[in-house]
C-alpha cells in the first residue's frame, strides 16, 4: 500500500459538494459497489470534507448494505454497523467471528471483531474488508473541518478484494484497474483527486444507473476477463494528515 501518487481519492470531486449523494465505486458486469458519501462544509470553504458513510453491493439478483449509524459521540462499546440484505434489515449477532450467509448465495459476512469491523465475502468476486471509525475531536482541531458538536461522522474504512474483473470496468476506483488507465493527477501529489462525478453518480445507494455503470447480470458470465484475475488490494481510509477525507492506495 504505497501509491499515494497513484490512486485516487474516493471523493469524486474537488470543486463541488458531493456529501449525501450516491457513487459508483466499482462497476462491472457481474458487480456494482456503491458509496453513500457524507460531508461537512467549513464556513470559508468552496467544497465539502467526504466521507464514506455507507456502501451498496449488487451481484446477480441480490443487494446487499451496509452502513455506518449516526451518532453524537463515539463509544467503541457500541456497534455502530447496520446492515441490509434484499431491502430487510439483517442481524449479524455482535462477537468475533459470528457470520451470515446469504440464502440465495455464497455472500458471507463475518465480524473481524466484536463490533464495528466486518469482512464481506463473494466468492471469486470480491473481498471487502469494513471498519467503523469517527472523526475525532483532535481530527477536527487539526484540520478545523468545524464537525458539529452533535455528530461525529461515523463512516467507512475500506479495503477492496477484486478477482476477475473485466478489462472495461468501471467507476470512480473501478475505473483505475483498466489496464491503459493513466492518471491525470501530477506525479508525487499527495492525494490526487480525480474529476468526472458526474459519470459516476446514481440515484441511490442500491441502483446500477450512473452514465458509465456496466452492471447487468445476465451477461455477467459473458463479460469476465480471464486475464485478469486477481488484484492488489485497495485500502480506503481516512486520512486525518491530509485533510481532505478518504485517500486510496494499493
Amino acid at each position: 500500500m504505497t501509491c499515494p501518487s497513484q490512486c485516487p481519492s474516493t471523493k469524486p470531486s474537488d470543486r463541488k459538494a458531493k456529501s449525501k449523494e450516491h457513487f459508483s465505486l466499482v462497476s462491472d458486469p457481474n458487480l456494482q459497489i456503491n458509496g453513500r458519501f457524507i460531508g461537512v462544509r467549513p464556513a470559508g470553504r468552496t467544497r465539502d470534507y467526504t466521507w464514506i458513510q455507507a456502501i451498496g453491493v449488487l451481484s446477480g439478483s441480490e443487494t446487499f448494505s451496509l452502513e455506518a449509524k449516526r451518532a453524537a459521540t463515539w463509544d467503541e462499546e457500541f456497534d455502530h454497523l447496520r446492515f441490509s440484505y434484499n431491502g430487510n434489515v439483517i442481524v449479524i449477532p455482535e462477537g468475533h467471528l459470528s457470520s451470515w450467509k446469504s440464502p440465495e448465495s455464497d455472500l458471507t459476512v463475518e465480524r473481524t471483531s466484536d463490533k464495528n469491523s466486518v469482512l464481506v465475502t463473494l466468492p471469486d468476486i470480491a473481498e471487502i474488508s469494513v471498519n467503523v471509525v469517527p472523526v475525532t475531536r483532535e481530527d477536527d482541531r487539526i484540520h478545523n473541518y468545524q464537525i458539529p458538536s452533535d455528530d461525529c461522522f461515523a463512516h467507512l474504512e475500506l479495503q477492496f478484494k477484486f478477482y476477475g474483473l473485466s478489462s472495461k470496468v468501471e467507476g470512480v476506483l473501478g475505473r483505475t484497474y483498466q489496464p491503459d488507465f493513466m492518471n491525470p493527477a501530477k506525479p508525487g501529489t499527495a492525494m490526487p483527486i480525480v474529476g468526472g462525478e458526474d459519470k459516476y453518480r446514481t440515484s441511490s445507494l442500491l441502483t446500477a444507473d450512473c452514465y458509465t455503470c456496466k452492471f447487468s447480470p445476465a451477461r455477467a458470465s459473458d463479460q469476465r476477463d480471464s486475464s485478469l484475475m486477481d488484484y492488489s488490494p485497495l485500502d480506503c481510509t481516512s486520512r486525518a494528515s491530509s485533510g481532505s477525507g478518504i485517500v486510496c492506495r494499493r
